[in-house]
């Protein structure tokens, strides 16, 4: 029934001079991910449409879900001027929608050419009168219906849909710059990815594996987690550093007292990062740290463990509540693979009373009873990079990615 699925931009329309940077680049995200599809793609000055040949419009649908930058989008039925052949299609429509059910409907009309003899209202009219004519069952509601009935006349053709489906908003990956995530396998480093990748952050991942002091199946969840972000990255590719931080954990834990590892730890995780991030020119490092969640997210310990970089941090989860996060979660697919049972390094050797208020004079004393930083240029120079996509699952073991037992 319909043959055309009708793209709206977003915010992006409000970027003024630099609109046309951002439309480009959306663009050329949208082409690139549909090419796998025999459609024809029309870009307009303030939509794309794209016809879909005989192309099921939900296989379409499910790649517009992973590109940001896009508004909503509308399964539609194009036609001519002819008002009959509109009030067919309309009826057409209708009749699919409501399949023989009780149900409310109302039509609003936009008329962008003037060219047609009937106003908008008009259109609306009688539209609605013919509809209530000849399928049972149907009223209007102008005020609350269950379904509208959008009828666009615009310069070119007209157009008929019923369903706006949001997209994720936001502006097209990578206008924003470049990013490195530091990922987890929990719930919430994976959504700050995927909420960067929103905002037109292009990103790259960071995960700290610890074999055998963490398991083989912890650093496999972030490479699936990986995976499964990849599909909002543009070519669904995103790249992964795999950083060998068995050596220096042990060491933080030796030398540590119990109610700062968390602190200290966190810390040197910063400090590999920041380098991670200048050899791979991302300007920013995001965290999935949301405000009071746990010991080292108070602001005493964001700022204790912050101060040993000048990169800039961003904590897209700042303000989320634990629900909040995981509904995104369930959203984009990651919510699974987070709760699968397996530790990372910030949940082994757990102190039972973690300092909520550190201080960096007191972390910084506890750091110089051991020269760790031999144990951070070994740790960087020994990380392994992969660039992972969401069509072949990658084994960790068969690729050599267990890096810590390799120093």
């Amino acid at each position: 029934m319909y043959d055309y699925i009708m793209i709206r931009y977003g915010d992006l329309t409000l970027k003024g001079k630099n609109r046309s940077v951002f439309k480009q680049t959306l663009n050329k995200q949208i082409k690139q991910k549909l090419s796998h599809l025999s459609i024809t793609i029309e870009f307009q000055h303030d939509l794309v449409y794209i016809k879909l040949n005989d192309v099921f419009a939900d296989e379409v649908i499910e790649v517009l879900d992973t590109i940001a930058g896009l508004s909503s989008y509308s399964k539609v039925i194009k036609c001519g001027y002819d008002f009959d052949v509109i009030t067919e299609k309309s009826l057409e429509i209708i009749k699919a929608e409501t399949e023989g059910k009780v149900t409310s409907f109302k039509v609003e009309t936009k008329r962008a050419n003037k060219t047609l003899p009937l106003t908008s209202l008009e259109i609306t009219k009688k539209i609605s009168g013919m509809v209530l004519s000849q399928v049972d069952n149907l009223k209007v509601d102008v005020h609350n219906p269950d379904f509208t009935l959008n009828i666009e006349v615009r310069r070119d053709a007209t157009y008929i849909y019923t369903n706006r489906i949001p997209g994720i908003g936001g502006y097209p990956v990578s206008i924003g710059g470049k990013a490195l995530v530091m990922l987890s396998g929990g719930i919430d480093s994976p959504v700050s990815a995927y909420l960067s990748m929103k905002k037109g952050l292009e990103v790259e991942c960071l995960h700290y594996e610890s074999t055998p002091m963490t398991s083989i199946e912890s650093a496999q969840k972030v490479i699936d987690l990986t995976e499964i972000l990849a599909k909002y990255a543009p070519k669904s590719k995103i790249k992964l550093h795999m950083v060998p931080f068995q050596k220096l954990h042990e060491q933080i834990i030796i030398n540590t007292p119990e109610s700062y590892i968390i602190t200290i730890m966190r810390r040197m995780m910063y400090r590999i990062a920041t380098e991670v991030a200048k050899e791979n020119n991302c300007q920013v490092l995001i965290s999935g740290d949301s405000i009071g969640q746990v010991a080292s997210q108070t602001i005493e310990s964001m700022a204790t463990i912050q101060a040993v970089t000048s990169h800039l941090i961003i904590r897209p989860l700042a303000s989320f509540d634990k629900m909040e996060i995981v509904a995104i979660a369930k959203k984009i697919g990651t919510l699974e693979t987070s709760n699968k049972p397996f530790q990372d390094c910030c949940t082994v050797y757990v102190p039972k009373r973690p300092v909520i208020k550190p201080t960096i004079a007191k972390s910084e004393l506890f750091e110089s009873h051991y020269d760790y930083q031999p144990l951070l240029e070994e740790t960087i120079k020994n990380t392994k990079s992969i660039i992972l996509d969401t069509k072949n699952h990658l084994d960790i073991q068969s690729k050599g990615l267990i890096v810590s037992e390799c120093l």
